[in-house]
């Protein structure tokens, strides 16, 4: 099959395989471009996309990659250049006969399961429904592929034949049912049903026609803004007895086995006050890998499923490990590792030998690394005695005396954090922080009250007072950067991204002339609207039903004290295709109507979010024009 090699693959590639011949020093003092430093990617799928997966026989490792202009690659895991593969897809599972690659693509129209043969190289289409399918997941004899999906109105279970190209509707609740699993034995399915609030769940078991449906474990007061993929698949275990689950109950994200006879409470592996991730079964079904959060660095740990201390197999000084997968013989796992200096890599670590081993290498330690800026971990306190942890960038070289503006940058969600990646918000979010610090801003990013990572309370400490209970933590940070000997507290900025914009946006309105610019990047500011399934669901469980909680979201609302703003503030987003919201218009609207100081831009090409590489340039240089009028070039107020 002819490939053609882009622009964009030549430069990964090269960015791959060259080291540059610079002394250390010299690497220090250099500058780098923003064309650079937006071309900095990972050659391992993107931000948070699904792990790579391991052949059945042990000899490959699959993932997307920018190798491939986003299709899937294969690489040995003794190491190797990863060799590509003719799949364009984000979460390829291989049968477990190892002889088909299963994934979903739209190149026919419509969302379909699509297999390709390993052995001949060939695809073939396995569904034509004209719906969203998602989450699928191979019978153990691979003669089956379970699958979400939509076409009935409502997310239900299905499955296919691999024989037969003839599709099942096994379910056919009103509820969200997706993220099927099988027993072992192909004789059960076993997948999640989320209540209408996406709050509680249910893990049910079915027999493969859709009959005699059992509920195994209910979790409660778990908000699933993920649409199901926060609390993931129920993982069965090698011996089909036990169910593997996410749940909140602790008051942590934790994991908790199950029974699948029931009859017993649920029981926490490896109870600890940190939010777990990833968690997989050994092969033989003696041990659990998962992914440990303690304050934005996660380490990769094991523990025994009979109950027993974990043992932690990697422990960043910081950085976030994920996606760990075992290898088939149960004597590896491979893992990915990213760094605030580092885009995500591939390694695979010995459970015998303790070794771990690189297998890609996105950026090389010669090279643009030692001139980017590591954060220093700190800690404030807020309003109600709050403790709030950050991340604080600055400048590298700081003379005596030297005052730079300062940034408090809000992250998005609000039920999201701050961690130790290359990339928090979008792919190039992180390398965008980097071109501001270079050009001299201090930057603080809080993870504020609604941050996750933090357990249970603090996640919901800002429900029903968004704008309110965290802008005292974004007030908070910005006394923080005043009391640094090396920032101007005359000249401060605040700016953020989705639910960072509309922080922001309440930060201008609801306390006028604490900082000196402001830019919202594609934001809501009008909080008894939202147009998206998942942004209604969220709206209601953080702010409270609209018909029961119409005033109390209109008056946190920004749009409803836009009179207040005094704060230079720069709007921006997408011009979507069609708009998405009109929230940002509205402000817009409102700030023209009051006379005050603002910029506003789309960009063309975009949805609501800016992810086109051209736009995203544009919107630095755009960015840093506007920060640097009002907090360099203005005076300072007295």
């Amino acid at each position: 099959m002819k490939r053609t090699i882009t622009a964009g693959t030549i430069l990964v590639l090269t960015l791959y395989l060259t080291c540059l011949s610079y002394s250390q020093s010299e690497r220090q003092d250099m500058y780098i471009s923003l064309d650079d430093l937006l071309q900095l990617n990972t050659v391992v799928g993107s931000w948070r996309s699904p792990s790579p997966k391991w052949s059945p026989d042990g000899s490959k490792i699959i993932f997307s990659s920018a190798l491939n202009d986003g299709g899937l690659v294969a690489i040995r895991p003794e190491g190797g250049f990863p060799i590509r593969l003719p799949i364009m897809a984000n979460d390829p599972r291989y049968s477990p006969n190892g002889e088909w690659i299963a994934y979903v693509s739209s190149k026919s129209g419509g969302s379909e399961i699509w297999l390709w043969s390993a052995r001949e190289g060939r695809h073939l289409q396995v569904t034509d429904l004209g719906a969203r399918i998602t989450a699928l997941n191979w019978s153990p004899d691979s003669s089956w592929i379970a699958f979400s999906c939509d076409r009935y109105g409502n997310n239900d279970i299905w499955k296919v034949s691999i024989r037969t190209n003839q599709a099942y509707r096994l379910t056919s609740d009103e509820r969200f049912e997706g993220f099927p699993s099988w027993t072992p034995d192909s004789k059960k399915i076993l997948y999640v049903r989320m209540d209408e609030r996406w709050v509680d769940h249910e893990i049910i078991e079915i027999s493969p026609d859709g009959l005699n449906p059992r509920l195994i474990v209910a979790d409660k007061e778990f908000f699933d803004y993920g649409a199901g993929g926060d609390f993931g698949y129920p993982s069965v275990s090698p011996d089909g007895t036990t169910v593997l689950f996410r749940s909140y109950r602790s008051g942590w994200i934790n994991y908790w086995i199950m029974p699948i006879a029931g009859g017993v409470e649920p029981k926490q592996i490896a109870p600890e006050n940190a939010d777990q991730n990833d968690a997989r079964w050994s092969p033989d079904g003696r041990f659990i890998a998962y992914t440990s959060n303690h304050n934005g660095t996660y380490d990769l740990r094991v523990v025994p499923a009979a109950g027993g201390n974990p043992r932690v197999l990697m422990e960043p000084k910081m950085g976030v490990c994920a996606d760990p997968e075992w290898s088939p013989d149960g004597t590896r796992i491979s893992f990915t590792l990213t760094t605030p200096t580092s885009p995500k890599d591939l390694f695979v670590t010995s459970l015998k030998s303790g070794e771990i081993k690189q297998l890609t290498y996105s950026m090389h330690t010669g090279s643009f690394k030692e001139r980017l800026v590591v954060p220093e971990k700190v800690t404030y306190f807020s309003s109600e005695n709050m403790r709030i942890n950050a991340y604080l960038y600055k400048p590298k070289s700081i003379r005596a005396e030297e005052k730079f503006p300062g940034i408090v940058w809000i992250h998005g969600g609000p039920t999201s954090q701050f961690e130790e990646m290359f990339q928090h918000q979008n792919q190039s979010s992180e390398p965008n922080l980097h071109f501001f610090v270079q050009n001299g801003y201090v930057i603080l990013q809080p993870n504020i009250r609604g941050s996750t990572g933090y357990g249970k309370p603090f996640e919901e400490a800002n429900n029903q007072c968004w704008g309110e209970c965290d802008l005292k933590d974004v007030l908070a940070g910005a006394e923080y950067l005043k009391s640094l000997p090396y920032v101007d507290p005359g000249k401060l900025g605040v700016m953020g991204r989705s639910y960072g914009s509309n922080l922001t946006m309440a930060t201008v309105t609801s306390a006028p002339g604490v900082f000196q610019a402001a830019i919202a990047e594609s934001g809501y500011c009008d909080w008894v609207n939202k147009d998206s399934l998942s942004g209604v669901k969220m709206y209601d469980y953080e702010l409270g039903n609209l018909k029961e909680n119409y005033e109390l979201r209109w008056k946190l609302s920004p749009l409803s004290h836009v009179e207040n703003e005094t704060t230079p503030i720069f709007i921006m987003h997408g011009e979507g295709k069609p708009p998405i919201s009109p929230d940002s218009a509205l402000f817009v609207e409102k700030l023209r109507k009051y006379n005050k100081v603002f910029r506003y831009k789309t960009y063309p090409n975009e949805r609501y979010y800016v992810d086109g590489l051209a736009n995203q340039r544009q919107q630095m240089l755009d960015k840093l024009d506007f920060l640097d009028r009002f907090l360099k070039d203005s005076p300072t107020s007295k």
